[in-house]
């Protein structure tokens, strides 16, 4: 327990702060005492807590910790009557076997009933006697003759019958606090214009999809061995091609770390654990080298000598050091990583895009008018108590009175964590075109979601809808990332609807977007380990670095175990995780450029910052398990080409999105 004591800090640090303050870091070694937990156990549960309690507002303070030390408590006492109870009745279900009553004869019941005079076995003097429930009883099927009669305008509270894993209650979404706060906000400089009187006549944005959507139709869960190893080995070899051109290095300079030598060499290969089980920490740092480098050896790693550095598995390293006795390699240096170069286009393309936007280019002009309204969201669209998707019509009505040129709309929609949908226990949408018999989750879909949508569309015709799937979607047949788009046609979208695959990477005119709807900064937020002091204090800033710099949309490999995640609200209680197909991580790789804008949505804190050049937006959900949550609205003003810009002619112009847009995180 003292280890885990000293560990505290590594798991419940606070940016800007050496260690953590005495009454807090009591508290929570007091729950670990009290529970007989480690500091690692300590943390999953407070992450499953800040997700619970929303975790934009959860911060690390002493009046925080605890409430959580109090939510612990609780939800052990319920686990421990749960179980007494359960204990109980499996008593009460033990019987002997048992004996017919004198004078009937029978000593089994075989012959009640048959024989005249003979009573049924479980009857007295001829009269049915209750059956005794041994069973669990089924949850009960919530009607719609049952949702009517709730006081909450026909919005029943499931979450009751049903009953939520943790007990509490789901605030109705009609109830919710703060609608239209803007929690963050970037570049509040520049002003967000008045909606226009009327939509614009025709589509101000022009949707080109940079990623090669075909290549996602593969055939997923049928991975070869040979297939995967090649694709991890070739990501090793590209990055050390990229760090002999970037720091011009003699192809003498590189060499096997696994080797012993002498002699001061530069490895490069992927980071990884000497365990398949537990956190990566600094003792169990590996270094994996490629076959054609080192024969896919693993050497033990040793960065004592590094003043700051950040590690995760999957990581692609150039270290420069030596191994020197045979037995680990010792690091000295950290090569950087070269960085793809921005986005950038002609001038004369850039002015066919504020043609398109409205801007009149003179020396006065004002081009609020001319500024894109882009809204961001991520699921779940609906609360764990209901499939009613009030956020996203909240949601599709804000899209509609501001008039908004696009709508990125992230997954899951349908989501398998969802606990009606996973129990299936849940009504059809009161719609004549769908056959109680024969409908399928499509068609539930086609209703529930694309609805809304259509109704938008018919509000704002000159809307670019965007829709991604997640591994979570259940109404998307790919079961695996990276993920193919959803089959628009079934699912009854619009005509400004496009569907695209997760991740993927697009252009909003002249502006890359990068899009992947798997939480991967939850994901390196859990595996990362740092050396020394942080080289960015800010944790939300230093995340997104590492997806820029490893040129990947999920760089981590392997991904963090299921069972370590949050459990989600179905009854098996495990988390979908991530179900990576190794064979074509390809897929996720960044090429040419780095995109203007990169939409990454997780379980951490909404957010929006600049980083090495990017505006990274984490919208956060929409709708919480048990409460609403957050989007983001993108104001996006024009690229204005400068005189020297244009009298370059050829040479290409930097996007430098960052000054020109800005973003709000605002809760719906």
């Amino acid at each position: 327990m003292a280890n885990d004591s000293d560990n505290i800090h590594d798991f419940f640090s606070i940016p800007g702060r050496s260690s953590l303050p005495p009454d807090i870091r009591g508290e929570l070694e007091s729950i670990m005492r009290l529970h007989s937990v480690s500091a690692q156990e300590l943390f999953f549960k407070w992450e499953s807590y800040s997700i619970k309690m929303g975790s934009e507002d959860t911060q690390l303070d002493l009046k925080t910790v605890r409430a959580f030390k109090k939510d612990v408590q609780e939800i052990l006492e319920r686990d421990t009557r749960g179980k007494a109870h359960m204990r109980s009745g499996e008593k009460r279900s033990v019987h002997a076997t048992p004996l017919a009553a004198p004078g009937n004869g029978d000593a089994y019941g075989m012959l009640d009933g048959l024989t005249p005079g003979t009573p049924r076995a479980g009857t007295t003097n001829g009269a049915p006697k209750r059956k005794a429930a041994f069973e669990t009883p089924a949850a009960p099927k919530v009607s719609r003759s049952t949702t009517k009669s709730s006081p909450t305008d026909g919005r029943s509270n499931m979450v009751e019958s049903k009953g939520l894993s943790n007990g509490t209650t789901v605030v109705p979404f009609v109830d919710r606090q703060n609608a239209g706060q803007v929690i963050e906000s970037l570049n509040n400089h520049l002003n967000t214009p008045e909606p226009p009187i009327a939509p614009p006549a025709e589509p101000r944005i022009k949707l080109t999809a940079n990623t090669d959507l075909k290549k996602f139709f593969y055939k997923p869960m049928a991975m070869h061995l040979s297939e995967a190893s090649e694709v991890l080995d070739d990501r090793i070899d590209e990055f050390m091609t990229f760090v002999q051109s970037h720091h011009n290095l003699e192809d003498s300079a590189f060499g096997n770390a696994a080797s012993k030598g002498t002699s001061e060499i530069v490895a490069v290969g992927r980071i990884a654990s000497d365990t398949q089980e537990g956190k990566l920490n600094v003792a169990s740092l590996v270094l994996e080298t490629s076959r054609r480098t080192g024969a896919g050896l693993r050497v033990p790693l040793k960065v004592d000598a590094l003043a700051s550095q950040e590690f995760f598995p999957g990581q692609i390293v150039a270290i420069r050091g030596i191994n020197a006795s045979g037995e680990y390699f010792s690091a000295r240096e950290v090569l950087d990583i070269p960085l793809l170069p921005p986005a950038a286009s002609l001038p004369g393309t850039l002015d066919i895009v504020n043609e398109r936007v409205g801007l009149v280019e003179t020396d006065n002009s004002d081009s609020a008018s001319s500024a894109l309204n882009v809204i961001v969201s991520s699921g779940p669209y609906t609360t764990d108590d209901n499939l009613d998707f009030e956020p996203l019509h909240a949601l599709c009505e804000r899209a509609s009175e501001t008039y908004a040129d696009a709508l990125i709309l992230i997954g899951p929609f349908f989501d398998i964590e969802h606990p009606l949908l996973a129990s299936g226990d849940f009504d059809l949408p009161n719609d004549p075109s769908i056959e109680p018999d024969k409908a399928t989750l499509t068609d539930a879909f086609r209703i529930m979601i694309g609805g809304p949508l259509r109704r938008l569309a018919q509000a704002v015709p000159s809307i670019t809808i965007i829709l991604v799937p997640s591994v979570r979607d259940a109404v998307n047949k790919h079961v695996s990332w990276p993920q193919e788009p959803f089959a628009k046609r079934e699912l009854g979208l619009p005509k400004q609807a496009k569907t695209v695959s997760n991740p993927v990477t697009i252009s909003l005119n002249e502006i890359v977007v990068g899009i992947s709807a798997q939480d991967i900064l939850g994901e390196l937020r859990q595996q990362e380990v740092k050396v020394g002091s942080p080289s960015e204090s800010n944790m939300l800033a230093r995340l997104p670095r590492h997806v820029i710099q490893q040129r990947h949309f999920f760089p981590v490999f392997p991904p963090v175990n299921r069972a370590q995640l949050p459990k989600a609200a179905t009854e098996e209680g495990l988390a979908t995780g991530v179900p990576l197909d190794i064979s074509y991580l390809k897929l996720g790789e960044w090429h040419n450029v780095r995109p203007d804008i990169l939409l990454l949505p997780s379980a951490l804190t909404p957010f929006t910052k600049v980083v090495e050049s990017v505006l990274v937006v984490n919208p956060g959900t929409i709708s919480k398990k048990k409460a609403s949550g957050t989007f983001s609205q993108l104001t996006i003003y024009p690229r204005k080409v400068a005189n020297e810009e244009r009298a370059a002619g050829s040479t290409m112009v930097g996007h430098k999105l960052f000054e020109r847009a800005r973003v709000d995180v605002v809760r719906i």
